[in-house]
């Protein structure tokens, strides 16, 4: 997730609510306008609940405050990591690395399922638009782009941050179930964890599936 973002949700986080003001102020005098940009992508992603009216003691505009929803709840530290990393490294103890292909496919296949099917004639614009909404939705932060070859989907935030670094096979559980959720096996041209921003997945125009030509 973008780092001003993840600060608006850590200080909502602590306080409980935070009004513009409060937020401004915590992130350094950054400018209303701004931190009201930042609570619209959070609330546009389902983090951020409708903001309320603070009464006030003295005259003035009203102002609001804003709080987390269950959702952001996933952004804070759990002891999900620890038990993730044991048990991969288990399963990897346990299972042949043929078998561990086996379940990382399985489990590909799952989590692209919740996607759901487009129309029959969807155009890959359109694919990429509930690609990119379901992928935020799950942590990933994700957009795309087009590029003179095709397309780019972009994944700034890692969901797997503290199990990756000593599994680094879970990118290629990642990029299975991005292929699955795309319909096509994309290139991938940049990676968090060789120090890059972001995560990119070029599709291009000779792969995009017939179904969902633009």
């Amino acid at each position: 997730m973008q780092k001003t973002r993840q600060k608006i949700l850590e200080y909502i986080k602590a306080h409980g609510e935070a009004t513009v003001e409060d937020l401004s102020l915590a992130l350094d005098d950054l400018t209303a306008v701004t931190v009201r940009h930042h609570l619209d992508v959070l609330r546009s992603q389902g983090m951020i609940s409708v903001p309320e009216v603070r009464h006030r003691t003295s005259p003035g505009r009203p102002r609001y405050t804003y709080t987390l929803t269950e959702k952001a709840q996933a952004f804070f530290p759990k002891n999900i990591n620890s038990l993730t990393t044991h048990m991969l490294s288990e399963l990897k103890y346990s299972l042949d690395d043929s078998q561990v292909n086996v379940i990382f496919e399985g489990v590909a296949t799952r989590m692209a399922s919740e996607l759901g099917s487009g129309p029959e004639d969807e155009p890959f614009e359109d694919r990429l638009d509930r690609v990119v909404e379901h992928l935020s939705s799950q942590g990933y932060d994700a957009r795309w782009e087009h590029h003179p070859d095709g397309f780019v989907l972009y994944t700034s935030n890692c969901p797997y941050s503290g199990v990756v670094d000593n599994h680094t096979d879970l990118c290629g559980l990642d990029i299975r179930y991005i292929s699955q959720l795309l319909g096509t096996v994309p290139r991938r041209l940049t990676h968090i964890l060789e120090g890059e921003e972001t995560c990119s997945y070029l599709v291009p125009d000779s792969q995009v599936p017939a179904s969902l030509t633009h």
